[in-house]
């Protein structure tokens, strides 16, 4: 390392948010970026470790102590090139990822950790600025044709790997824009929608073909993108909500999550959505059900519209402050979580069970809910129970669900091909990704389940991988299905 004891001398320093009386009102992004210098002396801090456990936490396996040293001595060419063989978009890990790093590093079992994802995103973005990110379009064409369903970053990866390899990759993506998740899910200030443009301009200019507004399956029918293409990843995320039934559940005013934010991101592109259909914060009691990112977005995103108060309810026990005894280094600790969006006005309530939505004139207007007690049963699981006496009721003129996703849509496109699923309702894989159908691959959270986008992106790598493999050895069949 360039400076073996750096870690001795330099403390954690992170960029730190724009105030908050100035983030809400606007959607830009919150978090700032430190100076040069002062990214070099984090990254000093990167000590000389025998072994680098942040590889080993790391889903995409980036060689962090490399570029760490890189980025101290000023090399950030050099960073760029090796943070680049591992992650293909940085740029979106560096923004939005939990850090599982960070988690694992060495520092983390007595000091802070080194600011990996921090480090991680100022190489990329220092890459773009130095004019190092530049379409490459492979030398050579193999002939054969891959259509990659879903333009996520699970996608994204895998049309990025095969593309880089000769093969022509075709993206068929069904909203407007290209993203998924990144795009439509996670709100701009978080991750700026130019981000992800900047990034497709890339992809396209190495001659990966985009068709956006066209939905597999229905538009294009899942025989016919059989028939012209050698192989086929299907990377379309988990979508399917998990809802809760209770009595009241059909009032108006109760939303999922995604459809909230997904209007939201769209107004901040400029759409302008029908009185009848907008789906508005402004001066009402917001309840958020699920305490996960998705629910903290749904805070951050109902205080920039003006919401009178905003409470954010979870089933479980609220986390402990530090790693526990259970959890210990180097692997990733359930610890308290505070984001951005709880700091600019939040009521966080955990141990809260909703038993059923209350409503006038058919607009919901309260939730009825109970306090709950988790135990530990005799084959060691948590078993939940409702306190006695524990019933109480909140004002909610808008009610949000982020209780995640149950696994992918089945309608349509997976419907359609007949592919096998796990217990879960998953899409069902081999080890190479491929599915119950031969050259049909799945990649990300279609097959995973709701995971992080680091996991999407190392899914999309493996399945590129996987359909590299069948091509070279089976040529694909799909042209004589």
């Amino acid at each position: 390392m360039g400076d073996p004891k750096g870690f001795l001398k330099i403390k954690r320093q992170e960029a730190g948010y724009r105030p908050v009386e100035e983030r809400i009102a606007d959607y830009g992004e919150v978090e700032k970026q430190l100076p040069d210098d002062e990214r070099r002396l984090q990254a000093s801090r990167c000590m000389d470790c025998g072994v680098p456990f942040c590889h080993w936490a790391c889903p995409v396996a980036n060689i962090m102590p490399e570029w760490q040293d890189r980025i101290f001595r000023g090399d950030w060419k050099g960073a760029y090139d090796i943070l680049q063989e591992t992650n293909n978009f940085p740029e979106f890990t560096g923004r939005v990822c939990p850090a599982l790093c960070e988690a694992s590093c060495v520092l983390s079992i007595g000091e802070e950790a080194v600011t990996i994802r921090q480090n991680e995103l100022a190489v990329i973005e220092k890459a773009f600025a130095l004019g190092l990110v530049k379409p490459v379009p492979p030398a050579r064409r193999t002939g054969k044709t891959v259509a990659v369903i879903g333009g996520g970053p699970a996608g994204l990866a895998c049309a990025d790997i095969l593309n880089k390899q000769g093969h022509t990759v075709t993206v068929f993506e069904s909203a407007d824009g290209v993203g998924g998740y990144l795009r439509y899910g996670i709100p701009d200030f978080k991750l700026n929608k130019q981000i992800i443009d900047r990034r497709v301009s890339i992809l396209a200019g190495e001659g990966i073909v985009f068709r956006t507004g066209v939905t597999a399956g229905k538009d294009i029918p899942s025989s016919e993108l059989r028939k012209s293409h050698d192989a086929v990843c299907i990377a379309i995320g988990a979508r399917e909500p998990r809802d809760l039934r209770v009595e009241g559940r059909d009032l108006a005013g109760i939303h999922f999550a995604l459809d909230y934010l997904v209007q939201q991101n769209m107004v901040v592109k400029g759409a302008v959505i029908p009185d009848d259909r907008i789906i508005r914060a402004h001066d009402k009691n917001v309840v958020v059900i699920g305490g996960g990112d998705t629910g903290a977005d749904c805070v951050g995103t109902a205080n920039r519209q003006g919401a009178r108060s905003v409470t954010q309810l979870e089933l479980l026990p609220q986390p402990p402050a530090g790693r526990g005894a259970a959890e210990p280094w180097p692997l990733w600790p359930r610890v308290l979580k505070t984001s951005s969006s709880h700091e600019e006005g939040c009521t966080r309530m955990w141990n809260v069970s909703t038993k059923k939505f209350i409503g006038d004139g058919g607009i919901v207007k309260k939730i009825s809910a109970v306090t709950v007690e988790w135990t530990g049963g005799p084959d060691g699981k948590q078993a939940m129970t409702e306190a006695p006496g524990s019933a109480f009721e909140l004002d909610a003129d808008l009610v949000l669900i982020a209780m995640g996703f149950v696994h992918p849509v089945h309608a349509g496109l997976v419907a359609d091909l007949g592919l096998a699923l796990d217990g879960c309702g998953n899409i069902a894989i081999d080890e190479n990704r491929m599915t119950s159908v031969a050259g049909v691959f799945s990649a990300g959270d279609s097959s995973r389940g709701a995971s992080l986008v680091v996991h999407a992106i190392q899914d999309g790598r493996m399945a590129a991988a996987g359909i590299d493999r069948y091509l070279a050895e089976h040529g694909g069949p799909g042209r004589d299905a």
